[in-house]
């Protein structure tokens, strides 16, 4: 008999996968690749298919105060520590779930727990979660109390960059024991025309879901760089129709929400334009258009993960100057549109096959 693994999720999600959704995914599918899929048993801390109510909701928010995050509770990690009995591992994908963790050991289970970070979770929620939001302070302190659960606790750690490897190990003093970067399955048939050049007026798409993050990535592109260029730019991802309704400064740029097949639209770019300034984890983003062979303009925080020859893949921006002199070159010196250099580096580092062997090794 193999391995036996239970796998557990932060949700069931229903409809376009954000990026965490989609490395979730991957993580599960190469957990299942490594042991076989017949020995992964999936638990869900939410399901979309089931709502949950305003009551639940609000009573679970005073658990937050004692590191439970939404979802969680003394009683279900219980339950979930009686489940464990019945595996050899158990892979909590969510560093927001250390309280699992500490149950496990605290239970003395016999088998080893995984923890996946997707993110220094800290950093992500202090990105993404509005100033004004009422109790935010609860929050972050909640996601900071389970990365120091799970360093504590957990048997093997994994993140996706040795950035967040190194943020853990100065707060807790216990960095990763694996890094894993992110990947993608390779979902182009064949490769695109190399004769077919990057227009005079480019294309420039802006990949990402709606929150707080990227929506002042866009607008700081849009009043920062968009008056000093001609190009065509696209918003696309998922819940981004709000945009146009918050931001007036916004109407001038098409945006296209919950696209179900983001495939067209990158091959019909010139630039992917990426001006992400904060964040944690790496951007999946950023892989996407890798794997399409892309041309990509990008901030240090968008290509961290990704030891990149930023020349190659497009360029490396980080003010509105640098992006203002990058667009221009390639306006004004048309250069393939399919780049060779972009997803050449996929394969060779960020596809399925490649990180499967790392997947692999956790359970030997």
């Amino acid at each position: 008999m193999g391995k036996r693994v239970l796998y557990i999720w932060y949700k069931y999600s229903q409809g376009i996968l954000e990026g965490g959704g989609q490395c979730s995914l991957r993580n599960y599918r190469m957990v299942c690749q490594a042991v076989g899929e017949g020995n992964v048993d999936s638990l869900y801390i939410h399901d979309e298919r089931r709502r949950s109510s305003r009551l639940a909701k609000l009573l679970a928010a005073p658990l937050f105060l004692f590191g439970y995050y939404y979802g969680l509770s003394p009683r279900r990690v219980r339950s979930i520590v009686r489940q464990a009995a019945n595996y050899d591992y158990v892979f909590i994908d969510r560093s927001l779930f250390g309280q699992i963790a500490k149950g496990l050991r605290r239970a003395k289970w016999p088998g080893r727990s995984i923890v996946f970070f997707h993110n220094f979770e800290r950093v992500y929620f202090d990105a993404r979660l509005p100033r004004r939001l009422p109790f935010r302070g609860v929050v972050l302190r909640c996601a900071e109390t389970n990365d120091r659960l799970c360093c504590r606790y957990a048997d093997t750690l994994v993140t996706l960059t040795r950035r967040d490897s190194d943020q853990l190990k100065a707060l807790t003093g216990r960095g990763a024991d694996a890094v894993i970067p992110i990947s993608l399955p390779d979902a182009m048939q064949q490769v695109a025309d190399p004769a077919v050049l990057t227009r005079r007026r480019p294309v420039c798409l802006f990949l990402g879901a709606y929150f707080r993050a990227n929506n002042e990535a866009i607008r700081w592109f849009v009043t920062q760089v968009l008056p000093q260029v001609d190009i065509q730019m696209r918003v696309v991802g998922r819940g981004m129709d709000r945009l146009h309704q918050e931001y007036p400064e916004l109407q001038q740029v098409e945006v296209l929400s919950d696209v179900p097949d983001l495939k067209p639209l990158l091959l019909d770019a010139d630039l992917v334009i990426l001006p992400v300034f904060t964040g944690s984890g790496m951007k999946i983003k950023t892989c996407e258009s890798l794997l399409y062979g892309r041309n990509i303009l990008a901030t240090d925080e968008a290509l961290t993960g990704y030891e990149v020859d930023e020349q190659k893949v497009g360029g490396r921006c980080n003010t509105a100057d640098e992006f203002v002199a990058a667009i221009r070159s390639f306006a004004e010196n048309p250069r393939p549109r399919f780049n060779a250099y972009s997803r050449d580096f996929y394969l060779q580092h960020h596809s399925n096959e490649a990180v499967q062997p790392q997947f692999d090794a956790l359970f030997r």
